[in-house]
């Protein structure tokens, strides 16, 4: 038998993963991709990652007793926070380097006589979609934030550490669906079946991304300075 509640335990996972940092995080992984698969994919190498630092933590604090401050934990969250504004910057310079100027001529005639107009737009490059190592690599950082709070429960409310690190294991894998489920929403604007208007996935990649770059620096704010 379980030490504690298995379904809850795995809505808890679930709905952390639909947290604020963790949702622009996967908004600008996915931005990249266009088709959902892909993203769910994403979401699942996220969650790995995630769940790989928490049990990671949770084997050295339960099982090998180390010593981990809350104060530990304010420098994991800064970091979260730092690397948010990373991935930002990452996203919209790869954005950026993705788009080109074209220009053209259209001949026009008026009135039997022949006119060249020039025509300048921003067209676009393919952009290159690399595997799903970012992911895992962004969930492996982002398994810092929070994971204080959720080891120190896991130590106070089982009597063995095998239960410890079981309920993290429940919880990291209620996680990974959670993320698998929010990259998928998430990566509808950028499908190109769902919205073919260049323009509009354009704005919002550049929104997501200094979303998250607000966010991270408040964290990083939050964190160490107030």
């Amino acid at each position: 038998m379980f030490a504690f509640p298995l379904l809850l335990t795995i809505y808890a996972g679930f709905i952390h993963a639909f947290e604020a940092d963790h949702l622009l995080a996967v908004s600008n992984i996915v931005s990249k991709r266009n088709n959902v698969r892909s993203s769910m994919k994403d979401g699942i190498y996220w969650g790995l990652g995630h769940s790989s630092t928490i049990i990671i933590i949770g084997v050295l604090m339960i099982v090998c007793k180390a010593g981990i401050t809350p104060q530990y934990f304010r420098y994991f969250e800064a970091l979260v926070g730092l690397m948010l504004i990373m991935l930002a910057i990452y996203r919209l310079t790869a954005f950026f380097k993705a788009q080109k100027l074209v220009i053209h001529r259209h001949a026009h005639i008026h009135d039997a006589s022949s006119h060249s107009h020039l025509h300048v737009h921003v067209g676009h490059r393919h952009e290159h979609h690399h595997p799903h190592s970012l992911a895992y690599g962004v969930g492996l950082v982002h398994g810092l934030a929070g994971s204080g709070a959720l080891i120190l429960i896991a130590m106070s409310q089982m009597k063995r550490p095998v239960d410890g690190l079981l309920f993290l294991v429940v919880f990291g894998a209620g996680c990974i669906v959670g993320m698998i489920v929010a990259a998928g929403l998430f990566s509808v604007p950028f499908s190109k079946k769902i919205i073919q208007a260049r323009a509009l996935q354009g704005a919002l990649i550049v929104i997501t991304a200094l979303l998250c770059f607000l966010y991270g620096g408040k964290v990083i704010y939050d964190n160490l300075i107030a």
